[in-house]
C-alpha cells in the first residue's frame, strides 16, 4: 500500500536559487496581460499538488462563479510530481501561488525572492503523527516509539519536536510514503495529513489510528497561504484584494454551503479523487478547525497576525530551522486580510 502523502505534496520546499530563476525567466519571457477588450482580469493561480479537497475553496470559487463576480477570469494551474509552480510565480508565469507553510515564506525572504504572503487560508497546518490504537495515550508517549518521518519533515517540524518535546533522531526511520512499515510495527508512528492518511489507513487496514495534530501541540505554522509577487501588491493592489476576497468567500461556501460544484471540478481535474475522500477531508477540516479557528473566528478566513508570525519565527529560530538574521516581517503583509470578508456566510449557532 502506497500513499501519495499530502506532506510530500504540499510541504516539499524547493530552494529558489537565483540561478534557477534566471534560467527559467530567460526561456519563459514576460507574462502576457489581459487584452484591452476584456471585462475580466485574467489571473493564473498555481496550486502545489493535484486537485483535492484541501484546495476546495479555490475550486468552489471558480466553479460557482465567485471569481467572475469579483471581475476575475481565473485559471487554476494544478501542481504535481513533475510541476514546480512555486518557481513560476516570481518569473511572472503565475499571478498567485498556494504555498504550503510559513517556512517557505521565510525561505523566500532569505533568498531574496520577490514574493509575499497575502493570506493564510489554513489557520492550522494539517500535519499529524499517526499511531496504532493502544500504543499511546498522550502526545509525549510518541517519544517511546519508532517514527517514520520524511527528509522534509526532519528538516522542519521534527527539529521543533526535538526542541520543544525532547524527541530524538535515534527514534526516526525513513518515511517513503508507504504505510506498510508503520502497519507492520505496532510500536511505531508515521507522519501524514489529518485529511487523508487516517482515511486510507482505516479503509485498507480496518484499524482506527490515534491521530495527533501538530498544530494542537503548538506547531503554529500557517498553511495553504496565498502568495503573490511584490510588484502586484505595489502596482495592482485592487487585483490582489479581489482575488483574496473571492477566495475567502469560496472557502466559506465550500465548508458551510453545498460543496458539490467545487468537488465536481476537483474530480474533473483529478479523476482519482473519490467522493468519499472529498467528504472525509472536508469534514476533517471542519472538525479540527483547519480553516476556520483561532483568529479567523473573529477576523475571517485568511487571517494573519504579526504576533503569531513573530512567535512562529522565534520557535523556528530556537529549533535551528530558520536563521535569526532573516527579516521575517518582509515575508507577509496584512493589507488584504482581517477584514471579516464573507464572515456572514458562517452558520450562526
Amino acid at each position: 500500500m502506497r500513499f501519495a502523502s499530502p506532506f510530500r505534496r504540499r510541504r516539499g520546499a524547493i530552494p529558489l536559487v537565483a540561478a534557477a530563476l534566471a534560467a527559467l525567466a530567460a526561456v519563459a519571457g514576460p507574462a502576457a496581460g489581459p487584452a484591452g477588450a476584456q471585462t475580466l482580469d485574467k489571473v493564473a493561480f498555481g496550486t502545489n499538488w493535484v486537485a483535492q479537497a484541501e484546495h476546495g475553496g479555490f475550486y468552489q470559487a471558480l466553479a460557482d462563479g465567485t471569481y467572475r463576480r469579483y471581475g476575475l477570469d481565473v485559471t487554476i494551474v494544478p501542481g504535481g510530481p513533475n510541476a514546480n509552480n512555486r518557481i513560476l510565480l516570481p518569473v511572472g508565469k503565475l499571478d498567485f501561488y498556494m504555498s504550503a507553510n510559513t517556512l517557505q515564506a521565510f525561505d523566500a525572504v532569505e533568498q531574496n525572492v520577490p514574493t509575499v504572503v497575502v493570506a493564510a487560508i489554513f489557520q492550522k497546518d494539517p500535519q499529524v503523527l499517526i499511531a496504532h490504537p493502544g500504543a499511546v495515550e498522550r502526545f509525549a508517549d510518541l517519544k517511546r516509539l519508532n517514527l517514520f518521518v520524511s527528509k522534509e519533515g526532519m528538516a522542519s517540524y521534527f527539529q521543533w519536536l526535538k526542541a520543544e518535546y525532547g524527541f530524538s533522531d535515534a527514534q526516526v526511520k525513513p518515511y517513503t510514503f508507504n504505510a506498510q512499515p508503520f502497519l507492520a510495527d505496532k510500536r511505531s508512528a508515521m507522519q501524514g495529513y489529518v485529511t487523508s492518511e487516517p482515511f486510507a489507513i482505516e479503509r485498507q487496514s480496518r484499524i482506527r489510528p490515534v491521530v495527533f495534530l501538530l498544530a494542537d501541540q503548538g506547531f503554529s505554522s500557517y498553511s495553504t497561504l496565498i502568495e503573490t509577487r511584490r510588484d502586484l501588491v505595489e502596482n495592482k493592489p485592487g487585483l490582489v484584494e479581489r482575488f483574496v476576497d473571492a477566495s475567502i468567500v469560496g472557502w466559506y461556501s465550500y465548508l458551510y454551503g453545498d460543496p458539490s460544484a467545487g468537488n465536481a471540478l476537483i474530480r474533473k481535474q483529478n479523476p482519482e479523487m473519490s467522493e468519499d475522500l472529498l467528504a472525509y477531508a472536508r469534514e476533517r477540516m471542519k472538525t479540527y478547525g483547519i480553516v476556520d479557528s483561532g483568529d479567523a473566528e473573529r477576523l475571517g478566513i485568511g487571517a494573519m497576525t504579526d504576533a503569531r508570525m513573530a512567535a512562529f519565527f522565534a520557535a523556528m529560530v530556537k529549533a535551528g530551522v530558520t536563521k535569526p538574521t532573516v527579516d521575517f516581517r518582509r515575508s507577509y503583509t496584512l493589507q488584504f486580510v482581517n477584514k471579516r470578508v464573507g464572515i456572514d456566510l458562517r452558520p450562526k449557532n
